[in-house]
Order: C-alpha cells, then structure tokens, then sequence
C-alpha cells in the first residue's frame, strides 16, 4: 500500500491532466528518444479477482504534439503509458554555445535524442555542431537551435540543475533539417586510460544495449581505441576471460562506491546486475523483502531484483560523476 500510495503521489503531482511531459519510446530503433506530449487523463485498471496486487500499475492516457496516428497527420496520436516511461517536460534555457565532449539532447524525427558533441563547426548560417549517438554509432550535425543541455530526471530533481542566472524562455519551433548524415570519427570526446586502468565498457550489440561491463585496460590501441579484459565473462571455449578491442566512446571509469544505498523508490534510475552486467532501468514497483521490480526501456522488459542487486545510477558527464542531486568531482 505505502509504494501505492507513492506512485499516486508521482502522479498527483507531475502528471495531473494537461501537464507537459515527454515519453520514452520502447520501440527497437528508438531507444534514447524522448518525444514531448500532453496528459490527456489517468487510467484506472480494476483488479479481478486472480490478478497479483504487485501487478497493479498506474497508467496515463498521453497525446503526442508531433507523432501522428494516421498517414495525412490530421490526428495526434495518443497512447496509454506507465509511470515509468514518461517524465517531465525539461527545463527551458536560453539558446547557449556547447563544448567538445558535452551531453547533448539533439531533436532528430520529431524527438530528443541523447547524444556527445564531438565537434564545434563553423559557417555563415550560424553555430553548428557535429553530435556522436552511442546508441546507432551515427554522427550527424545540426545547428545550435537544435540542441539542448542533457538533464536526467529522477526523484523529482533535474540533473544537471538549472544554473542561477539562467532564465527560461518561451518555446520555439525547432527545425528539423539536419545538413549532413555522414559519420565522421573524431578522438575528441573520450577519456584517456592507462594500462590497468579499471573501467566499465558498454556494448552496442543487439540485446545489450544499456549494459554496462566490468573490464581492466589491458593496453592502447594505435587507432585510439582499448583493448580490454572482462572481469566476469569468458571466452568461448572458457578457457580465460574475454579480451576484445573496445571503441573508446564506449569506456568510461568504474564507477565510485557512493556506500550503501537504504531503499530505493518507484521511477528512481538504477543500475540492475543481470548475466554479468550493469542494466540501467527505472524502479517501477517496490515489493516486500527489499526486493524491486525493475523497468527497462530498453525492450521494455520488467524483472525482479534484490537490494543487493542494484546500484544508485550515475552518469559520467563532462569528467564528473552525476547523480539526481550532485556532481561527484573525481
């Protein structure tokens, strides 16, 4: 009842009818996108007589601003959603310049998408800026109106914060022509690691993506990237553990012991251990035992996790460790 009771409280107070949110997409090939719609009503769902309490959920009729549900765009398309895929609208800042290696939300197919500024170009039109998406490896470009700063929402606070001194302002029409489609490598956005260098590398394989590794560095690569030792997955035929060449985009460090965590709380951004990685989720249920069910955007899958299982999520920004409330200088 008391994790209930939360959830009712999440939606009374950020998803109240015709409040401005954005909605993660779970469709394969979307994954990091969030497209920006209105609350229509919540939807309440009675429970018959053999359905599982812990099933119970908490869902939002949503209408989307740009996604349309029939071919000549004459209707907006609306969806039934849980608490776990929507957030907020972010904050709105001022237009600002944006640095190498920066976390950028970029609007691409009518949605924000995160990404890692790779290259401040110039031109007569206007600041324009060459981003690096993790997600499909692409690197496109697009003008300073079409980025945003990279905030993550969770526990009710935006991280990074608003700067004092910033000032929100009225919502523009952003636009959507992207200059260029072509992949261009750049070494500018990576962090630089020694050999024994304990880092955590992720994978942009099917069916792993969002998955985080334990490895060691074991050298430099000429071409800048790492080659990498696992720390818990093997080789085929099990003899040693799995050495591979890492794409230094897909490094970061291991992440500091921030000590133990009590509890954790509905929509909080965790890390889930599952077959020896690190699975960034949400916190969509709290059950009895210290025990959680967890969201994953991902492929929209919800398992069951120990407290000892889970970790506070954190993300590496601009050389810091971030958190919901705080910047870890390290």
């Amino acid at each position: 009842m008391e994790n209930d009771q939360n959830e009712s409280e999440i939606l009374n107070t950020y998803f109240t009818n015709g409040a401005e949110v954005e909605v993660s997409s779970d469709e394969e090939g979307f994954r990091g996108a969030w497209y920006e719609g209105t609350v229509i009503r919540p939807i309440s769902k009675k429970l018959r007589r053999n359905d599982d309490e812990d099933d119970k959920k908490l869902r939002v009729l949503v209408e989307y601003k740009t996604l349309m549900a029939d071919k000549k765009g004459t209707r907006r398309l609306q969806e039934t959603l849980s608490l776990v895929q929507l957030r907020p609208r972010p904050p709105r800042e001022r237009r600002r310049r944006f640095n190498v290696s920066e976390e950028v939300d970029a609007y691409h197919n009518e949605g924000w998408w995160e990404g890692v500024v790779m290259e401040v170009l110039g031109g007569s039109g206007g600041r324009r800026y060459s981003v690096f998406f993790r997600g499909t490896r692409d690197q496109l470009d697009f003008d300073e109106s079409q980025l945003r700063t990279h905030r993550e929402w969770a526990n009710g606070k935006w991280t990074p914060p608003l700067e004092q001194g910033e000032e929100e302002e009225d919502e523009d029409e952003v636009e959507e022509t992207l200059a260029s489609t072509d992949i261009k490598p750049s070494n500018g956005a990576a962090e630089n690691f020694s050999e024994g260098s304990l880092v955590e590398v992720s994978s942009d394989e099917e069916g792993f993506e969002g998955a985080w590794f334990a490895a060691t560095v074991v050298k430099l690569l000429d071409n800048g990237n790492y080659l990498i030792e696992y720390q818990n997955l093997r080789n085929d035929d099990d003899t040693a553990f799995l050495q591979e060449e890492a794409d230094r985009l897909y490094v970061r460090p291991r992440p500091p012991d921030i000590g133990s965590v009590k509890s954790f709380k509905v929509l909080e951004k965790v890390d889930a251990l599952y077959n020896d990685g690190w699975w960034v989720g949400v916190v969509s249920k709290v059950l009895k035992g210290q025990r959680y069910r967890v969201h994953f955007r991902g492929n929209n899958e919800e398992l069951e996790f120990k407290h000892a299982d889970l970790r506070l999520h954190l993300d590496w920004i601009n050389g810091k460790w971030v958190t919901a409330s705080q910047a870890l200088k390290l």
